[in-house]
């Protein structure tokens, strides 16, 4: 028996492939697929291509194919592709090479080029539709994937793979259809397309509903491996159901369920990222994550560490326990672990986020986008220039000069830090500017009371306005009582059905109207909205009544503003100081129910006294 092919005289294997081709074939083959496994491609390739043609067999092709694809050599893979083209023994309309051209092409990322090993196909099987459906899957190409679909349909039925493969890119309503093609043809039973099931339909879920659907899913499967579980609490987290997140994380500990470092992530982003969780709970939850990820030892991967940094600070509020678990990470602290501090003290403790970035630097780690961006915002926190002015000079050093976003937060900073002067400049000298650059210029000369320098720079904006814009030049308007250029933007609002106003640009018109004591045009505005005028709305219009005196008003917008929020006692505070004025100018006034409102009380069920003002 032939020891080595690579050892053998060539000539002689052509003498003897003759008599018996198989073997030679079959060693040539194991060589090859030798030389892949101890990852040495290149001599394998040059075996390959030293070999005579009776030995360079379809499946010698198909084991390089293979490697190619799965080291993601593009190169190798292009060239012998090429060869093969010459070979001749038409390999190139060989359904078993096709279908290996086309796997390598995708896994590559040339779909456009395993399109066209396709169409050029004489004949295709399932394997063949079903590899170019991943590959368009896997490039988020989701109408070709989910075409390709539909043409496979006329020409053989999809297997397991291929319906999950489509699901991997499918929007919500392809994706049901392609639910009801599973039933029908009993594919729903594979565990590859329920867990693809679940995480369409978290992926789609646009409400709740989405994630009942997936529940549905995962409750009909006989067998559910950890994909499945993880799959199932990334889909109510998805759907914003963090409630219904930990319970199937509950559940799984319950029965005995292993888990890995996908389900400590999908479980910490259901804490932070659902509304539904009361704080108990998320404690509770947070704790067992922490526990098992320090046991498992999950706890020294700096995602995982930084996911639990997020609970702690931004859901609990617990910064001391925050900072602890950042410090014990000090041998997995890469940049994304200390964003997450940085982020988590940037607006609870700025001064903390500066220390922090000091660190950083100290450390030798080059900041990236999202930490010069949670940086800048905890020296908006500071009110002090120098800090900003360091940072900018990093942002620089670091290469984001030029980036607008960053931009934007420098613009935000030094406006809080009172330089209106570095504001102007970092606006002037960027390359780019979107909507928020504007806005930002415009709340920064708001800010600072110059009110003459807002509607010029409203004026050059050379990109639509949007709600944030009319926002700050009406409350501009309003703290600078300039009523009648505030009332000419709030009707320009009505000209663009995407500029309308909203309930914020209400308040900040009644707010405006009354400062100037303008309570008539006030109430013809809130007469004339389109929508039910908010708490904000009516608490903008009786602080203005408050000021001026407006007992009449003020009791009318006291009243709505107790049918909206029963439990505040906003109104009766107001309204008591209003009655208050007029008793000390007049000697006496008819509101006896809000001046008898107890001190210190928040909800108007307590009982009104009726008694009068000894």
């Amino acid at each position: 028996m032939i020891a080595s092919v690579s050892h053998i005289s060539f000539g002689s294997l052509k003498r003897f492939i003759s008599a018996s081709p198989s073997p030679l074939n079959h060693e040539l083959v194991e060589r090859l697929r030798k030389l892949v496994r101890s990852n040495d491609l290149q001599r394998a390739f040059s075996l390959f291509y030293s070999a005579p043609l009776e030995l360079q067999s379809h499946q010698a092709y198909g084991a390089l194919f293979q490697a190619c694809a799965e080291q993601r050599n593009l190169r190798h893979g292009g060239t012998l592709h090429h060869h093969m083209l010459s070979h001749p023994y038409s390999y190139s309309k060989d359904l078993f090479l096709a279908n290996h051209l086309i796997n390598m092409y995708t896994k590559c990322g040339k779909v456009l080029y395993a399109r066209k090993v396709f169409d050029e196909m004489p004949e295709r099987n399932v394997v063949s539709w079903t590899s170019l459906i991943t590959g368009y899957a896997k490039a988020g190409n989701e109408r070709e994937g989910f075409s390709l679909f539909s043409a496979m349909l006329a020409h053989c039925l999809p297997n397991e793979f291929a319906v999950s493969s489509v699901l991997t890119s499918c929007r919500y309503e392809a994706g049901k259809q392609v639910h009801g093609l599973a039933l029908k043809l009993g594919l729903h039973c594979s565990v590859y397309v329920a867990n693809a099931l679940i995480s369409m339909y978290g992926r789609c879920g646009r409400d709740g509903a989405a994630g009942y659907e997936a529940w549905t899913v995962f409750e009909a499967m006989e067998f559910k491996n950890l994909v499945a579980w993880n799959s199932m609490i990334a889909a109510f987290q998805c759907c914003n159901l963090g409630k219904e997140s930990v319970g199937v994380f509950m559940q799984m500990r319950s029965e005995g369920v292993g888990f890995d470092r996908a389900t400590l992530l999908n479980v910490c982003s259901s804490l932070y990222k659902s509304s539904d969780l009361v704080p108990d709970e998320v404690s509770k939850c947070c704790l067992q994550l922490h526990c098992l990820s320090v046991k498992s030892g999950f706890v020294t991967q700096a995602e995982v560490a930084t996911a639990l940094v997020k609970v702690y600070s931004e859901v609990l509020g617990e910064f001391s326990d925050c900072y602890k678990l950042f410090m014990e990470m000090s041998h997995c602290r890469d940049i994304v672990a200390w964003t997450g501090i940085i982020t988590a003290f940037a607006v609870y403790d700025p001064e903390m986020a500066i220390h922090l970035f000091g660190q950083l630097r100290q450390e030798k780690l080059s900041p990236d986008w999202y930490t010069f961006t949670s940086v800048l915002k905890a020296c908006a926190g500071l009110v002090t220039a120098r800090q900003a002015l360091t940072i900018h000079a990093q942002v620089i050093k670091g290469g984001f000069g030029a980036d607008t976003v960053l931009n934007n937060s420098l613009i935000h900073a030094y406006a809080k830090c009172g330089s209106l002067d570095l504001c102007k400049r970092v606006f002037d000298d960027m390359d780019s500017r979107d909507v928020v650059s504007w806005n930002s210029m415009l709340k920064a000369y708001s800010l600072h009371g110059q009110v003459d320098s807002i509607l010029p720079v409203f004026q050059q904006m050379d990109i639509k306005p949007d709600s944030a814009t009319f926002i700050a030049l009406l409350s501009a308007c309003s703290h600078a009582g300039r009523v009648e250029e505030g009332m000419k933007i709030y009707r320009s609002m009505f000209e663009e059905p995407e500029t309308l106003p909203q309930l914020n640009h209400y308040a900040c018109v009644i707010d405006m109207l009354g400062r100037a004591e303008r309570f008539t045009e006030a109430e013809e505005v809130i007469k004339q909205m389109p929508m039910v005028p908010d708490a904000v709305v009516w608490s903008a219009l009786l602080g203005s009544c408050r000021k001026h005196g407006n007992t009449r008003l003020g009791k009318l917008v006291a009243d709505k503003l107790k049918e909206l929020e029963p439990t505040n006692s906003l109104s009766y505070i107001q309204m008591s100081n209003i009655y208050s004025a007029e008793v000390s100018q007049n000697g006496h006034v008819d509101g006896s129910d809000y001046l008898a409102f107890p001190v210190g009380t928040t909800s108007p069920e307590l009982r009104s006294s009726s008694s009068s003002i000894a």
